[in-house]
């Protein structure tokens, strides 16, 4: 399996999501880390160490806090000890969102008539991220011809944490390495995030189009659409 060899930067620019998370985490700790985003408001922050890897859960909100919160959730996992003011006060801070009602939970659908996005999207998983992308994935609703001419054929909700793929795509004449491309490019979204600069969301950093250069069809599914689309 390819991977990107590049640089980690040890500053978070980006709103935060499981993989970063535990990216960042690695490389403060030096250790390996896997995090997982929790909506328990009993439990804010808890770890566990089995077979060599720190489990870390902790509550979603915390992916939109900043570097000197992340700072002291380093201190706490490497010494389970130290100064937790900005954590609570972001706790505080935020406190609304622990009575927010939870995401209307979305009806799956995976099963397509040519393809089967469950199955994709678990290939994806296991060769380019390690498992670690923990969205559902199901086909959309929305399948116009104003939405391709537009090229909305895939979606990342990171509230919802979930892909939608447009049903345009479930057809016999689309090739199953570009629909397979259409989600990979949407697991990117899942694991990258969102980089900022100042006031800039930015949705389609470096990083992203060098990661998303690595689909090992990445070639042929730009040709495919830009022939069909």
């Amino acid at each position: 399996m390819k991977k990107l060899i590049c640089d980690r930067q040890l500053s978070l620019m980006f709103v935060h999501n499981a993989d970063s998370l535990s990216g960042y985490l690695e490389a403060r700790i030096g250790r390996k880390v896997s995090v997982v985003l929790t909506q328990n408001s009993t439990s804010m922050l808890s770890s566990r160490v089995k077979d060599g890897i720190m489990h870390v859960r902790l509550h979603r909100m915390f992916i939109s806090a900043g570097n000197d919160v992340i700072h002291e959730i380093v201190r706490f996992l490497k010494n389970s000890k130290g100064d937790m003011t900005r954590f609570r006060q972001f706790i505080r801070d935020n406190r609304e969102e622990l009575h927010n009602r939870p995401h209307r939970k979305v009806s799956v659908r995976t099963s397509g008539r040519f393809h089967n996005l469950r199955e994709l999207f678990d290939e994806i998983n296991k060769e380019y991220f390690d498992d670690r992308v923990d969205s559902s994935i199901t086909w959309g609703t929305c399948s116009s011809r104003y939405s391709v001419r537009k090229r909305t054929l895939g979606s990342f909700s990171a509230g919802a944490n979930v892909i939608r793929i447009s049903p345009v795509l479930d057809r016999k004449s689309v090739p199953r390495y570009f629909v397979a491309f259409v989600i990979y490019h949407e697991m990117l979204h899942a694991a990258v995030g969102i980089m900022r600069q100042g006031d800039r969301r930015i949705a389609h950093s470096r990083e992203f189009r060098q990661r998303e250069r690595l689909f090992r069809d990445y070639e042929r599914a730009m040709a495919w659409e830009r022939r069909s689309y």
